[in-house]
């Protein structure tokens, strides 16, 4: 299935849907529509119940370099511009209960950075650049950067990458945990549809509560968290697929799992 959009391309294929920003002469930076668009496509991911996964990656040379400078001048009001356009994308991305996997083909700048850091898993090459970016331009790293960064590789390194500015290769994500694995670029596309697919073939139900509940644990007593891990518990007990879990283990076989 293919749904039509003027800024990125969105298709889905075993399980597995894929978000194309696509604006390659601009970089895939974004604009207020792709923004918009990116929202669209999550949403339907989300509603469709044959999507198990979803990639987001770039057209072209890149991943996203940003906000399209374009758009923005001197009388610029950023904290609005913020609220009415990075946020509700942002948190779009947080709220999908499905895994997302960001498929960093070239640079991910500045807003773009944070586009990557979003998502569930990260799949990098070697010629992948991360790059912060918004110091050059006398502003802080923003959409959800800050809060995202440090706890994926800590504060003294996120500070760094964050004022610095200095670019992070793909095999330097891998080293930092900011990346899950490093695929050449001649094993690109069937290494991201194998990654992918294999997340699309997994328990998705629990691959949602384990999201859900690890982000509450970084903000939550122990003690609660242990409760919260056992509401969760509750909930993938009773589903479908911890039946066929158990079952599948007992016949000695792979099992096949629907997502509920």
């Amino acid at each position: 299935m293919e749904t039509e959009f003027e800024t990125i391309t969105y298709e889905q294929s075993k399980g597995v849907a894929r978000i194309v920003l696509n604006r390659p002469s601009a970089f895939n930076a974004f604009t207020e529509n792709m923004n918009k668009e990116i929202i669209k496509a999550l949403k339907a991911a989300s509603k469709d119940d044959e999507v198990r996964s979803i990639v987001i990656t770039g057209e072209g040379k890149a991943f996203c370099a940003g906000e399209d400078l374009a758009g923005v001048d001197e009388d610029t009001n950023h904290a609005d511009f913020l609220r009415n356009r990075y946020h509700p994308m942002m948190k779009a991305i947080k709220q999908t209960e499905k895994p997302i996997v960001a498929a960093v083909n070239g640079t991910a700048a500045g807003a773009g950075m944070s586009l990557a850091l979003a998502a569930d898993f990260r799949l990098v090459q070697p010629e992948t650049k991360f790059v912060s970016a918004f110091m050059s331009i006398g502003l802080i790293p923003d959409s959800g950067f800050l809060y995202t960064l440090p706890r994926l590789i800590g504060y003294a390194k996120a500070l760094e990458i964050a004022v610095l500015g200095k670019p992070i290769t793909g095999e330097e994500a891998k080293e930092l945990g900011l990346a899950t694995e490093v695929i050449q670029s001649s094993e690109w596309e069937d290494g991201v549809a194998q990654f992918s697919e294999k997340l699309a073939a997994m328990p998705t139900q629990s691959i949602s509560l384990v999201k859900r509940y690890m982000i509450d644990g970084m903000n939550s007593t122990f003690e609660d968290l242990l409760e919260k891990e056992a509401q969760a518990q509750r909930i993938a007990g009773q589903s479908h697929d911890h039946r066929e879990g158990l079952q599948a283990f007992k016949e000695k076989r792979k099992p096949t799992f629907i997502g509920n």
